[in-house]
């Protein structure tokens, strides 16, 4: 019987998780970033890792802290100051690694675009892009987006000039939700956007707005949904630019807000 030698480069379910928690060695590191990027299906798991490890963090930011003994504060504080450093590298791997996972599934619907065939259940590659952008944004608390709502004009001046194209941010306040502000984000065929919205009970919900190049927009264009795992995103394409509209609530609900969106834009 032939043993087969093992793979040195081969990335195992630990070191998949290492550097979602940031414990991985920084040159390990590197050679699972080009391991991801050859290997959509880890890329989209590490991807779902992270998403619920924010999620994680959000639920737990909520909870009050006793007041830390003076004999303790001194080594605290430097233990604060190694998770600090630890962080800023995880955050960093994490934001490789989550782009990684937007532009391999951009790939890869362009590649079965060119096949005449769509993704499996996953829609057009910038929808999955969008429900990644939920899961990234949505849980931060101080930063969930670059640009305020209340500065609705210089914030929709800005991403028209970023994209290129005139991009509107739509009213939901007769639906309880008021536009929390929106982020220019990457994306494998130029920038794109982010509107986010939420309501006085804290739930967001978000529109995704991409700019298609020439003879590069699907050939399907009417409203559809998807789901991925909790997040529901409804899409559509209008000429050149394609909107993904995600959240986290029952079909219904979120159906009819998608509806008053898709309403606005597209009448």
């Amino acid at each position: 019987m032939t043993i087969e030698p093992s793979d040195p480069d081969r990335v195992g379910e630990d070191e998949l998780h290492a550097l979602v928690d940031g414990q991985l060695d920084p040159q390990r590191a590197t050679a699972v970033l080009r391991w991801l990027q050859q290997h959509p299906q880890d890329a989209a798991r590490v991807g779902e890792w992270q998403a619920q490890r924010l999620a994680l963090r959000q639920l737990h930011r909520s909870l009050a802290l006793d007041e830390t003994p003076a004999a303790l504060a001194r080594p605290l504080q430097r233990a604060r100051e190694h998770e600090r450093r630890r962080r800023a590298w995880q955050q960093a791997a994490a934001a490789v690694v989550l782009l990684g996972v937007g532009l391999v599934a951009g790939s890869a619907w362009q590649a079965s675009r060119a096949r005449g065939t769509e993704l499996p259940g996953a829609g057009p590659g910038f929808v999955r892009d969008a429900a990644i952008a939920y899961a990234v944004y949505t849980p931060e608390v101080r930063h969930p987006v670059e640009v305020q709502g209340s500065d609705e004009a210089q914030l929709v001046q800005w991403l028209t000039r970023r994209l290129g194209t005139p991009v509107r941010a739509p009213s939901l306040l007769a639906q309880g939700f008021r536009l929390l502000g929106g982020r220019l984000l990457p994306g494998a065929q130029g920038p794109r956007a982010q509107f986010m919205y939420e309501d006085r009970a804290g739930r967001r919900v978000t529109l995704y707005v991409t700019v298609f190049g020439a003879d590069r927009a699907p050939a399907e264009t009417a409203f559809r949904s998807v789901r991925d795992g909790r997040i529901e995103s409804f899409y559509w394409v209008d000429r050149d630019l394609g909107y993904a509209f995600s959240a986290e609530m029952s079909s219904a609900e979120a159906l009819q807000l998608a509806e008053t969106v898709y309403h606005q834009l597209s009448p």
